[in-house]
């Protein structure tokens, strides 16, 4: 039976979805147990992060864009717009973390926190659009309540202010504009025969495995070395 674009969408996100105990972190920063400097830690990494995906997203807009998949590359371009959005609420962050540029520009991206970004932009130049299109949005699932989470436990355990955990609750919140853009994208794959048993799910299951090493890297720094 052919599936519908919701149905494969919902089916990709469900069969990526980690296991809740995969975070070695966030759980830590949701109690208050964990060491503040790993927020720090955290919001350096993300000013490397954000900036690689939004080149990678725009990228990808325009390689759709090329190959004549439309949907993919309105999908691509809100991803862009969000990251930049992102990038200007990550500042406020970093400042509430009592870092200056000067040391925010010396800081040292480790591997194992960058290899997430580093596959992305592996993607944005190998991968089919569509595929990227599932293999984000599983993950972003996971993001976005790892996202809620941190929002919720900085003001209440760390003393960060509303706006200083703007950058978590800017990804924490539903996006609808872009799930339809999502469903889109992948309604007009199935039309061009897309099977996404095969590499959308390859791509979704590394980019998980990359989303979990970020976390294993902030929360034990020598494994990401």
């Amino acid at each position: 039976m052919t599936r519908t674009a919701r149905e494969l969408l919902d089916d990709v996100v469900a069969r990526l979805a980690p296991d809740p105990a995969a975070n070695p972190l966030v759980p830590r920063i949701a109690d208050g147990t964990a060491n503040p400097s790993v927020i720090t830690a955290l919001a350096l990494e993300q000013r490397s992060v954000i900036p690689a995906d939004r080149r990678s997203f725009l990228h990808l807009a325009q390689r759709s864009a090329d190959g004549g998949e439309a949907e993919c590359a309105a999908f691509f371009r809100t991803l862009a717009e969000g990251e930049t959005l992102a990038l200007d609420r990550l500042g406020v962050l970093v400042a509430a973390c009592g870092v200056d540029k000067a040391d925010a520009d010396a800081y040292e991206p480790r591997a194992g926190c960058q290899a997430y970004p580093a596959y992305v932009a592996w993607l944005a130049l190998n991968a089919a659009p569509v595929d990227v299109v599932l293999a984000l949005t599983a993950n972003f699932a996971c993001w976005g309540a790892y996202c809620a989470a941190l929002a919720e436990a900085l003001p209440t355990h760390y003393g960060f202010s509303e706006e200083a955990c703007g950058f978590f609750a800017f990804f924490a919140e539903p996006a609808p504009d872009l799930e339809r853009q999502a469903l889109a994208a992948v309604r007009a794959g199935l039309g061009r025969g897309l099977d996404a048993t095969g590499s959308a799910l390859r791509h979704g299951k590394l980019l998980q495995r990359y989303e979990t090493m970020f976390w294993e890297t902030l929360a034990d720094p020598a494994r990401g070395l």
